[in-house]
C-alpha cells in the first residue's frame, strides 16, 4: 500500500480508501471482519456518510468502533453529510447554517467519536449561502469536532462559493472517475471540439485540485455510468476487459487492481474509494499500488473503454 499526505493535519492515509455505503444490512461481526480485514491490507481511510441507510451505516460503524476498543485509532475516519432524506425517499439538500452544525453533531454521535478526521459537504445546495457553510466548517474545526473538510460531487464555481469566506483550507473533493466513466478526460481531450465528449460537465475539478494541491478522492473506480453496473466481467466491455486481464496477468494482480492503479495514475493527490463488502474484493484492489502503468498502457486503457483520441 501506498500513502498520500492529507490536509492540514498532514496524516498519512492510504491511496484505498475502504467506502461503507452498502453495511446496512451487514451484522457488526461482518463490519468488523471487513474493516479489520482492509487494515491488515494497509488500507487505513474509510469514507461513510449521514445518508447511507438513512444513519444505519454510522451507527453499525460506531458499533464496530465499541466492540473493537482502539480500532477507530488506526484509521483516518471520513463522514459526509447535507445530503437529507425522508423514508419515503425524498431527498434535498441542506447546507444551512442550523441544520449542519445538528447532523455533523448527529454523525459523531452515531459513530461514537468525539472527532472525525474529515468532513464533507455530500452534494451541493443551489440554497447555500457560502458565508454561512464556510462559518459552520470553520467552527467544526475551532472546535476539534473535525480535524480537515472538503465537499463531494462539487465543480470549481461551487466550491469557490464556500472556499472564499473560509478561515480553513478547503483540502479534498469527491468526484466520481473509472475507467468506463470518466468525462472530466474526455472534455480535456476534446478541447474545443464539437462533438459530446467535448462538454466540461465538472467545470474542470481535477484541474483545480491541482492548482491547490487538494487530495482527489473518486468513487464508483468499477462503475460505467451513474450506476449503470460494473463493467469488470461485463459483455458490454470486451475489450477494456481484455487489456485489464492482459496487463493484470503480466503483473500478477487482478483486473480490479488494474482499474485502481488507473485511476491512481492521474498526477495529483488521488485516492480511490470502493465500496465492495467483500473481503476479498478489498484484498484485490489493496494491491493497486503494486500496480506500475506506462503512459501506453494507461492511454491503452482508456481507449479500450470506447473512447477515441481527437
Amino acid at each position: 500500500m501506498e500513502y498520500i499526505e492529507f490536509g492540514t493535519q498532514k496524516a498519512q492515509v492510504s491511496k484505498v480508501m475502504l467506502g461503507l455505503m452498502r453495511i446496512d444490512s451487514m451484522s457488526v461481526e461482518e463490519v468488523s471482519e471487513l474493516v479489520q480485514g482492509a487494515r491488515e491490507e494497509g488500507i487505513n481511510a474509510l469514507d461513510i456518510a449521514d445518508v447511507y441507510g438513512l444513519g444505519k451505516c454510522e451507527s453499525i460503524l460506531g458499533e464496530v468502533f465499541k466492540a473493537n476498543p482502539g480500532l477507530r485509532d488506526k484509521f483516518f475516519l471520513q463522514t459526509k453529510f447535507g445530503i437529507r432524506k425522508e423514508e419515503s425517499g425524498f431527498t434535498w439538500y441542506d447546507f444551512s447554517k442550523d441544520y449542519l452544525v445538528e447532523a455533523a453533531d448527529a454523525c459523531l454521535e452515531r459513530l461514537g467519536v468525539d472527532h472525525v478526521d474529515c468532513l464533507l459537504l455530500h452534494r451541493p445546495d443551489v440554497l447555500m449561502i457560502g458565508e454561512d457553510v464556510a462559518e459552520v466548517m470553520d467552527g467544526l474545526m475551532a472546535s476539534g469536532k473535525i480535524l480537515d473538510w472538503g465537499v463531494s460531487n462539487q465543480n470549481p464555481a461551487t466550491m469557490n462559493r464556500i472556499a472564499r469566506y473560509a478561515k480553513t483550507p478547503m483540502v479534498t473533493t469527491q468526484m466520481q472517475l473509472s475507467c468506463a466513466f470518466a468525462p472530466a478526460f474526455d472534455a480535456f481531450f476534446n478541447v474545443n471540439m464539437e462533438n459530446d465528449e467535448a462538454i466540461m460537465r465538472e467545470g474542470g475539478v481535477f484541474e483545480y485540485c491541482l492548482e491547490h494541491d487538494m487530495v482527489i478522492q473518486t468513487w464508483s473506480a468499477f462503475q460505467y455510468g451513474y450506476f449503470g453496473g460494473s463493467f469488470l466481467g461485463s459483455d458490454k466491455y470486451p475489450e477494456l476487459n481484455a487489456v485489464l486481464e492482459r496487463i493484470g496477468a503480466e503483473q500478477g494482480v487482478s483486473s480490479a487492481a488494474v482499474a485502481l492503479a488507473w485511476i491512481l495514475r492521474f498526477p495529483a493527490k488521488m485516492q480511490a474509494v470502493i465500496g465492495t463488502t467483500k473481503l476479498h474484493r478489498v484484498q484485490d484492489s489493496a494491491k493497486a499500488c503494486d500496480v506500475t502503468l506506462t503512459e501506453r498502457e494507461w492511454y491503452e486503457i482508456y481507449q479500450a473503454a470506447g473512447k477515441v483520441m481527437p
